[in-house]
């Protein structure tokens, strides 16, 4: 049989009142007595709180859909680490929905979280978004607050969280000419995979501030994966062009870079440097150790959690906007040349 409200009230000796407020953490008036005693029955009944039921008093769903391109992509799974850390204690859950970079899903996963009733929704995406979503009534009446991990691609004056990304690949490309690099090369991501201007810019910019030409050829598109990285490289090296140095999108297809250049009879750095993106914790354990630009991506997360509850509690105040800085990190993957 179920235990309900009522139960856990008339075992503890207490209201029906008293006892919803204890479970809902607004129990501050009542004795340190009582609340241990309601706490003890709930504990004894096992019991467990129907969501749904509180849902239809309070209209609070206490979802937060959340809408990826690739959960599997490493940058997306520790965004929502921190997402989840800021909301789960909270007694917040995250409705997650995985594109798989089809542009098509984003509106239709959209509009099922908006059918569902979530409290808001953040959408991490590469691409322009459809009016139907940033023009949808409710979150222009910020009845449901919106947060966008866009790239900047979407016009919005709130809600968005932006990385420095073109600063960090024109700091790591500057790293490399201050150590005597010229022919550097650039792995970069698949055109209709996950458009990151923003850092081959920074690249093509840094060699012309240095007035450096820089070679076509040495640009090459792949996956931003492991695999993708160790495919991009080996088509690189099969050009037999020389270069000194390899800049990769993101840090796993450095990992993937490593491998290639293995095999190809040379040594990373003595031969090759390379510098990723990202600052992922696998980036610490290559070997050589890898040198990568930070973003902070946890706290990414985290800030898109704190912005998305800070929008829940006060529906008529603007959500912030913020900018997160890079870092290079100069680990063992870089060699100075004479």
């Amino acid at each position: 049989m179920k235990v309900t409200i009522k139960d856990i009230a008339e075992a503890a000796g207490v209201s029906t009142t008293t006892v919803s407020q204890i479970l809902n953490n607004k129990g501050d008036r009542f004795s340190e007595e009582t609340r241990k005693k309601v706490m003890k029955v709930v504990e004894e009944f096992n019991y467990q709180p129907d969501f749904f039921a509180q849902n239809m008093v309070m209209r609070k769903s206490k979802t937060i859909g959340m809408i990826v391109p690739d959960v599997t992509d490493f940058f997306f799974s520790k965004l929502i680490e921190g997402i989840e850390e800021q909301l789960n204690s909270l007694g917040y859950m995250i409705l997650l929905c995985n594109t798989n970079h089809d542009k098509r899903l984003e509106t239709k996963y959209f509009n099922e979280l908006m059918r569902r009733s979530v409290e808001g929704i953040v959408i991490a995406t590469p691409n322009f978004l459809e009016d139907e979503i940033l023009k949808n009534p409710k979150v222009v009446n910020r009845e449901v607050p919106l947060i966008l991990v866009d790239l900047g691609k979407n016009t919005r004056n709130e809600g968005k969280l932006l990385v420095e990304e073109y600063q960090g690949v024109y700091d790591a490309t500057e790293y490399l000419l201050k150590n005597g690099h010229r022919d550097i090369a650039f792995l970069r991501e698949v055109g209709d995979y996950y458009q990151l201007s923003e850092r081959i810019t920074g690249y093509l910019n840094c060699l012309e501030d240095h007035e450096i030409e820089h070679n076509p050829r040495l640009i090459e598109s792949s996956f931003l994966t492991i695999r993708g990285g160790y495919n991009g490289t080996k088509q690189l090296l099969e050009k037999n062009i020389p270069f000194t140095a390899l800049i990769c999108t993101n840090d796993q297809m450095a990992i993937g870079a490593y491998q290639a250049i293995m095999e190809a009879g040379k040594r990373v750095p003595d031969d090759i440097s390379v510098i990723g993106f990202d600052g992922l914790e696998i980036s610490r354990f290559a070997s050589p150790a890898l040198t990568t630009v930070h973003q902070p991506v946890l706290d990414l997360g985290r800030t898109a959690g704190k912005f998305m509850l800070q929008a829940i509690n006060d529906p008529k105040s603007k959500i912030p906007n913020k900018i997160f800085p890079t870092k290079l990190i100069i680990r063992d993957s870089v060699k100075r040349l004479t």
